[in-house]
């Protein structure tokens, strides 16, 4: 019994163990999954607020980059405003007014808009507010009278400030303080109206537009017309008896003069009366300190303070004072076109030199009615500034197909310097073929100049025959593709040129007077500029010549350019000119005020411009310097590689002397075959020049092919240099005393260096007179014509072995007994130039400038 009990007693308490156990398992179960509701409760809490604080960020992100996006735009589009407004808006017309001054209009241009203040937009404050006025609008202003009034002031002093002088013309109806509100505005010749005299004013105005409208318009626009008449702005200062008292007929015509008056350049700018409803109506309403315009819309306007009323005063007086004297001279920039480079030549050439005292451009004409100019003024009078402005004129408004430009200054100085490259101005004028500066010791030039002009004649006369061309408009009609630009040839002080009696100044009058007559109808135009015509020997007897130069500009004081009868140059002032175009008949004058063209960063500027537009094949011009020493060419110096000596030589190979003083800038060269006298003699004591000479000669030989040099030297001065052209010659030998004639495969050149210091006269003469059908040639240099003559036997010697001579410093009478006709040649030393002559192709010497080769300057 106690072990069924015992038995009961531990399956109860298994039963109750199991029971605890799965109450147990039960409770752990209900805890681990209230632990995962809660789990999941709290994750879902933090997802929540993890969504919320991205939603925030995104929120304030996307608040900030709206802000970053808007303020970009506001600062995008503000850049945009001040940048229309700096165009818009120039010089005197936007500047405030600590910064404010009086601004020239370029000519031809058209006003702008006028600064009242700054808008007010967020960060963009300090952009400027413009209106509208001149050939745009009429102002209606509302507000209290002071700041009304003081938008008022400010606007005229913007618009007479940036007009120029007289171009305004300003009337002021004030009947309520009697045109004191605008007073300082007075000295401008401002006309102020009564009380009374506001119904006549009107009418006055209603006519004056219908006046415009027939005669000036005939139907345009004034705004795109040229400006024949000045602006007309009205300024009504109406009170409230004002506008009561107006009566139908003056508002009928006041709405007239508001809906037609701007196309007519006629301006209100009203206070205290209401216009009509019109687009070029602008309505300012102001406040005390701000304002607000149909022009800007909503946004506000912070006024400009009025203009300081002593700034108001003097600019008024000053403005008068212009006005008095009236407008300014043109510009430079004033005489080119919009458009550069769309004229054409072939019917002739028109441009501006300057302006009347109206300041209208005139034109100057040159084509086959006036052909050629005459320029005379005395010393100092602006021919060269004349002659820059009518150049930057022409060359604005012809392309180098329609131009070409010929430019000789005789003075001395540079002053056709700038239109051709130069160590620090690459650039050049496109439509210059040559210039000649320091040429007034090279009149040789300027004949060189002349002859090339009347070789291009020719090839145009031949031309128009073949085309059956009378003149050049016609050929350029008949051979469209050929290259026939009008030139022109100035020639400035051209009495240089012209003076003495001598064979240059012969020629040169003949070749002038030759162009001049038959150079208008092929196109070529002379523009000869003096100090006085009346002295040229060269031109007396020769009035068909002077009659050809049917244009005259006269400077002032200059004489025997106009008329004798036709005074007007005595008494223009000085920057003006008479053009006359009737060979200074006293009818025909035009005064003319010139610029200034002589800025060299101006002309600099416009060079470049036309420089960079230059067509392609566009070659730049030759320079001809006087002053200048031309060096070698490096195509005369030998390349240090000698020919083969089987390959073929020349039988006459060519001796450079030095430079010719041509158009083409060739080289003077001596042809040296196997034929008696083709030797060479350089005469005269320039140790320098004379070394230059022998040595040019010797380095352009060797380039030629092979051939052997013996050097002698005999004076010690020039053997440094002697020396030197021994080490640059292929193949040369150094001699104490001349060599002996001997049979040679190659050309054989003897260089002697002073040879009247000493030399074998015997074994000299063999070479002079022998030598050449040897192929041996003597290139000598003898000190003086008479030291040649003893090396040749003294007086009674003949002279035959010396076919060429080149003169350094040697008197044209010494050289008579080397030259074919008597008397010798007319030839006066001067630096750096020598007097060549070959008898075998020269009726007359020609100047030659000595090749700086191996100098002991160089």
């Amino acid at each position: 019994m106690a072990s069924h009990r015992n038995a009961l007693v531990a399956a109860v308490r298994q039963e109750l163990a199991e029971a605890r156990g799965a109450a147990r398992a039960v409770l752990a179960a209900a805890e681990s999954a209230r632990g995962e509701a809660q789990n999941r409760r709290r994750l879902i809490r933090e997802a929540y607020s993890t969504c919320l604080h991205q939603l925030a960020e995104a929120r304030d992100t996307a608040r900030r980059d709206i802000q970053r996006r808007f303020q970009y735009e506001t600062a995008k589009l503000a850049g945009n405003v001040r940048r229309v407004a700096a165009l818009s808006a120039v010089g005197a017309a936007g500047a405030p007014w600590r910064l404010w001054a009086p601004s020239e209009p370029e000519r031809g241009g058209r006003p702008g808009l006028l600064r009242i203040g700054a808008l007010t937009l967020d960060d963009a404050t300090g952009l400027p507010a413009l209106v509208p006025f001149l050939d745009a609008a009429h102002l209606e202003l509302t507000g209290p009278a002071p700041v009304v009034d003081g938008v008022i002031t400010g606007v005229l002093l913007r618009a007479l400030g940036s007009t120029r002088a007289g171009d305004v013309q300003l009337t002021v109806y004030d009947p309520e303080h009697l045109g004191g509100t605008l007073a300082p505005f007075a000295p401008l010749g401002v006309s102020f109206v009564g009380p009374g005299g506001l119904g006549p004013m009107l009418d006055e105005l209603v006519e004056y537009i219908c006046r415009v409208n027939e005669t000036v318009l005939a139907g345009g626009d004034h705004a795109a017309a040229p400006r024949a008449e000045p602006w007309r702005v009205i300024v009504l200062l109406a009170d409230a008896a004002t506008a009561e008292e107006l009566t139908n007929g003056q508002r009928a015509q006041l709405d007239r003069i508001a809906r037609t008056g701007v196309a007519c350049g006629v301006h209100l700018i009203v206070r205290g009366l209401r216009l009509t409803d019109h687009p070029t109506v602008v309505r300012i309403e102001a406040g005390e300190q701000s304002a607000t315009c149909n022009v800007t819309g909503d946004l506000e306007i912070r006024l400009d303070p009025p203009p300081p009323a002593d700034r108001v005063a003097s600019f008024c007086r000053s403005t008068a004072e212009r006005m008095r004297a009236g407008p300014p001279p043109a510009r430079l920039a004033d005489l080119s076109p919009a458009t550069f480079w769309t004229e054409s030549s072939a019917e002739g050439l028109l441009a501006p030199i300057g302006d009347a005292t109206d300041g209208t451009l005139i034109d100057v004409p040159l084509g086959d009615d006036p052909p050629h100019a005459l320029i005379g003024g005395p010393s100092g009078s602006g021919k060269t500034n004349l002659i820059y402005a009518w150049l930057a004129a022409l060359a604005t408004r012809y392309g180098p197909a329609e131009l070409a430009l010929y430019l000789l200054d005789f003075k001395e100085g540079v002053s056709f310097a700038r239109y051709v490259p130069g160590p620090r101005d690459p650039s050049w004028l496109p439509q210059v073929r040559l210039a000649g500066i320091n040429v007034n010791g090279d009149r040789e030039f300027g004949l060189a100049m002349l002859r090339h002009l009347g070789e291009e004649l020719r090839a145009r006369a031949q031309a128009a025959k073949r085309h059956d061309a009378s003149k050049l408009a016609e050929l350029r009609a008949e051979d469209p593709a050929g290259s026939w630009p009008r030139i022109v040839a100035v020639i400035d002080e051209f009495q240089v040129l012209l003076g003495g009696r001598d064979a240059v100044a012969d020629e040169a009058v003949t070749l002038l007077e030759d162009l001049a007559r038959r150079g208008r109808s092929q196109g070529i135009h002379l523009i000869l500029a003096s100090q006085d015509v009346s002295g040229i020997e060269a031109l007396w007897g020769r009035t068909g010549l002077v009659g050809q130069f049917t244009l005259r500009i006269a400077l002032p004081k200059a004489r025997r350019i106009l008329a004798e009868n036709n005074l007007a140059a005595a008494v223009i002032p000085r920057h003006h000119a008479v053009v006359n175009t009737e060979a200074g008949a006293p009818g025909a004058n035009v005064v003319v005020r010139l610029p200034d063209a002589g800025d060299r960063l101006v002309w600099r500027t416009l060079q470049r411009r036309l420089w960079r537009m230059r067509p392609d094949g566009c070659e730049e011009p030759r320079l001809f310097d006087g002053d200048a020493v031309p060096r070698l060419p490096a195509s005369c110096r030998p390349s240090g590689v000698l020919p083969d000596a089987g390959s073929p030589v020349g039988s006459s190979p060519g001796a450079v002397l030095g430079e010719r003083i041509d158009v083409a800038a060739r080289p003077a060269r001596l042809r040296l075959g196997r034929m008696p006298g083709r030797n060479l003699a350089v005469l005269g004591t320039r140790t320098d020049e004379a070394c230059d000479v022998l040595a040019a000669a010797a380095l352009s030989l060797a380039a030629q092919g092979p051939a052997h040099f013996s050097v002698v030297c005999l004076d010690p001065d020039a053997g440094g240099a002697a020396a030197r052209l021994v080490a640059e010659l292929p193949s040369a030998d150094w001699y104490d005393e001349l060599p002996e004639l001997a049979a040679t495969d190659i050309p054989h050149y003897v260089l002697g260096y002073a040879l009247d210091a000493g030399a074998d006269q015997a074994t000299l003469r063999r070479l002079l007179t022998d030598g050449p059908e040897q192929r041996t040639h003597v290139l000598g240099w003898w000190r003086s014509v008479s030291r040649l003559r003893d090396s040749l036997g003294g007086p009674a010697g003949r002279l035959d072995p010396i076919g060429a001579w080149v003169a350094l410093d040697v008197q044209g009478a010494d050289l008579t007994p080397l030259y074919p006709q008597p008397g010798g040649p007319a030839w006066y030393p001067r630096t750096r130039r020598a007097l060549f002559f070959d008898r075998s192709v020269h009726r007359t010497p020609e100047v030659i400038i000595p090749y700086e080769v191996n100098s002991d300057h160089t």
